[in-house]
């Protein structure tokens, strides 16, 4: 069994702890330890003699794209996802070898104990209550490994999740939803407290909007899955709040009374189901009275938020599934067998357009021939420096599908034939007829028509006039071509 792990991470210093108890855990080791930095340019990460890991750069778009940037840099069978606030105990990562040997194909990942410690001697506060709540979470990343496989086919975390929230239950519902199954491991992680000041709870009424999100995606997913929350309270003391207020600005005062009653009677309702199980400290009632006057009108904010967004990214019929792009003229200016990474240049626009359809969900795939290889101008091996060069200009990419052979060879994979788009659809867990292709030349266009796919051309200077004319779409830039993609239809 082999397996690497991935951490995404801001640079807290909490990081060094975890890798420290990694070098410590008994067990077989992994082969790599990808840590993904999201965080602003500058923020140094720790050395720990003891753990040589590798330091990827995230694309700032939040820990769901930081764990497909690490995930995808793997090639183990085994992916063993921890955040950077944890610590693995002692045995962990024999109990890992333990919990994932000879678990059948239909299980695509194994999630391990999250531990909480609470002070001894006190109740604990409402914030440490609710960190412990990551001891009941169903598969939680905090320590979660997934098959390379599954996460393939299932095209890893969906990026429209954007905060530390949800996209760890959006996998998994996938993944049940693809036929897998998720299984219950013994190993565990400790998750310590950390501080916080007073108006956290507030602050994390943010994941209202990936509780909307999500159950566009699921529907009815937390019946099913998770006890039902306090959203209708919460949206009905809102209302009664800001009804009471508009009324009296109106000199409507029996109903503003009314409303304002009724706001008040909901939040000492919600503050006193807070304090009850808590220490029950001045600070602490204080925290509690003050935080749930707010909660109910920050939480039905961000909900409402929440549904305007899922709508934008949802409600728009005819999106690709996926994009798949040609690379030499499309991405990057066409340098003739290019195998010097120090020669890759990024035409204008790839980087915010590629960032456009990333922020939407939609995945994408690079399709290119490199005959070059074939005939002996350049290796495999400079191919894949090159590649991995656009990625880091450009982001990272779902699925590079490469040709290598010379035309003369007659294989099935070179554009025009559909070789290329198969497999990348494939790759992305996509059905080649619901993916876009943009390329800059009639064989991107004939390889899209011989997969059933959407061709556009982007036409260039090395674009023949008879391609334009019998390509069935032509945009002038790929941030024209993406913006149609966005659009929907066609």
């Amino acid at each position: 069994m082999r397996y690497d792990v991935v951490v995404p991470t801001l640079g807290r210093p909490s990081l060094r702890r975890l890798l420290e108890a990694l070098a410590e855990t008994a067990g077989p080791r992994p082969g790599r330890v990808i840590v993904v930095h999201d965080g602003l340019a500058g923020v140094e990460l720790p050395n720990v003699a003891e753990v040589a890991y590798e330091r990827l750069a995230g694309p700032r778009r939040g820990p769901a794209a930081a764990r497909n940037v690490g995930w995808r840099a793997s090639d183990a069978e085994w992916i063993a996802f921890l955040d950077d606030d944890v610590v693995p105990a002692p045995d962990w990562a024999e109990r890992l070898a333990t919990d994932l040997a000879d678990l059948p194909g239909a299980v695509a990942g194994s999630q391990g104990r999250i531990e909480v410690p609470l002070p001894a001697g006190r109740r604990p506060t409402d914030w440490e209550r609710n960190v412990a709540g990551l001891e009941r979470a169903r598969w939680a990343t905090a320590d979660m490994a997934y098959r390379r496989d599954a996460l393939v086919r299932l095209r890893g975390f969906d990026e429209r999740f954007d905060r530390a929230y949800r996209e760890d239950t959006d996998l998994a519902l996938r993944a049940e939803r693809a036929g897998f199954r998720l299984a219950r491991g013994s190993r565990s992680v400790t998750h310590p407290v950390p501080p916080a000041d007073r108006w956290v709870s507030v602050r994390l009424q943010a994941g209202n909007a990936d509780d909307a999100l999500l159950n566009a995606l699921h529907e009815d997913w937390r019946g099913r899955k998770e006890p039902r929350g306090r959203r209708g309270r919460h949206l009905a003391v809102a209302c009664a709040g800001v009804a009471g207020v508009t009324a009296l600005a109106f000199a409507r005062r029996r109903a503003g009374v009314l409303g304002v009653l009724g706001w008040v009677a909901g939040t000492c309702e919600l503050a006193w189901a807070r304090i009850a199980p808590g220490p029950r400290t001045a600070h602490e009632v204080a925290t509690m009275a003050a935080t749930s006057a707010a909660l109910p009108f920050a939480a039905s904010y961000h909900w409402l938020r929440g549904l305007v967004r899922a709508r934008r990214l949802l409600g728009v019929p005819g999106r690709p599934a996926a994009v798949l792009l040609d690379r030499d003229g499309t991405l990057v200016e066409d340098v003739p067998y290019n195998g010097d990474p120090a020669r890759v240049r990024l035409l204008p626009g790839v980087r915010e357009a590629l960032d456009r359809l990333r922020d939407a969900g939609i995945p994408i795939g690079v399709v290119s021939n490199q005959s070059g290889v074939g005939r002996g101008l350049l290796t495999e091996a400079q191919v894949a420096e090159v590649n991995r060069r656009i990625e880091e200009l450009a982001g990272p990419v779902g699925h590079w599908a490469v040709c290598l052979h010379r035309p003369e060879e007659g294989c099935a994979c070179r554009k025009p034939r559909e070789g290329l788009i198969v497999e990348a659809a494939s790759a992305l867990g996509v059905d080649p007829a619901s993916c876009a292709v943009v390329g800059d030349i009639g064989a991107d266009v004939g390889a899209a028509l011989a997969a059933g796919a959407r061709p556009i051309l982007v036409p260039n200077g090395r674009t023949r006039p008879e391609e334009r004319r019998w390509a069935p779409e032509v945009a002038a830039d790929l941030a024209t071509a993406v913006d149609r993609l966005l659009e929907g239809g066609r």
